[in-house]
């Protein structure tokens, strides 16, 4: 499982029915203006700097997000992002999920010089370790190992740190 924090529902209807008793609306409403904003933002320091000073996000230096990144309109904040990673265009980062009985919490972490290819979805509660390579289109939905490369839906790993740094050196001899 996941490192959610669950919320069992107490109303009727399902959780998302009850959205804004879980969170204000006018964050969400102001999450949504600025994400807005910094998805179309082809600079990446102005971009960072929105995550960073309305959303709360952590997000480290010389780190790219690419055009149409939908990070957590909801709960930003509960995004870290490491320094010198890439985030490929059009890919979600979740930091909730509305069920019909419960919503679910959950941080995301992503490390130092990680690649994200574009189209991928990151789900809440899941860490993604320093250098690991995600493959485009990719449905992450547990930890990535440090260094691996992963990718599918469900995501499986395709080479662990150990295989990637001998496929490394096999095609790089110098």
């Amino acid at each position: 499982m996941r490192r959610t924090k669950r919320y069992p529902l107490k109303d009727e209807g399902n959780s998302l029915w009850h959205l804004y008793k879980t969170v204000s609306f006018w964050k969400v409403f102001r999450n949504v203006l600025v994400l807005m904003i910094a998805r179309y933002t082809p600079f990446m320091r102005l971009k960072n700097w929105l995550y960073r000073t309305f959303t709360g996000m952590k997000i480290g230096e010389q780190t790219s997000i690419a055009f149409m990144v939908m990070p957590d309109i909801m709960y930003p904040e509960m995004i870290k992002v490491g320094r010198n990673s890439i985030i490929g265009y059009n890919s979600t980062i979740l930091a909730h999920e509305y069920l019909i009985h419960e919503y679910r919490l959950g941080e995301v972490e992503i490390g130092d010089e990680v690649m994200i290819g574009a189209n991928s979805t990151i789900l809440p509660g899941v860490k993604i370790g320093d250098g690991a390579v995600v493959s485009a289109g990719t449905l992450v939905h547990r930890d990535v190992p440090p260094g691996a490369f992963v990718g599918g839906n469900p995501m499986k790993i395709i080479y662990t740190a150990e295989e990637m740094k001998k496929r490394h050196e096999e095609t790089n001899p110098f």
